[in-house]
This record gives structure tokens, sequence and C-alpha cells, in this order.
């Protein structure tokens, strides 16, 4: 269940750093 959290954290940090980098899509 830890590494299950972990990848969804993972995720979630991604998309909000990608959301970050490309601003006009969002």
């Amino acid at each position: 269940m830890t590494i299950v959290l972990s990848i969804v954290v993972l995720l979630i940090t991604s998309y909000l750093v990608y959301a970050l980098l490309n601003p006009e899509k969002f």
C-alpha cells in the first residue's frame, strides 16, 4: 500500500510540475 501511495504522490507531483511549466494549457 505504501508503494501505491508513493506512486500516486509521484504522479501528482509530476503533473503539478508539468502544469507549472506549461501554464498556457490550463
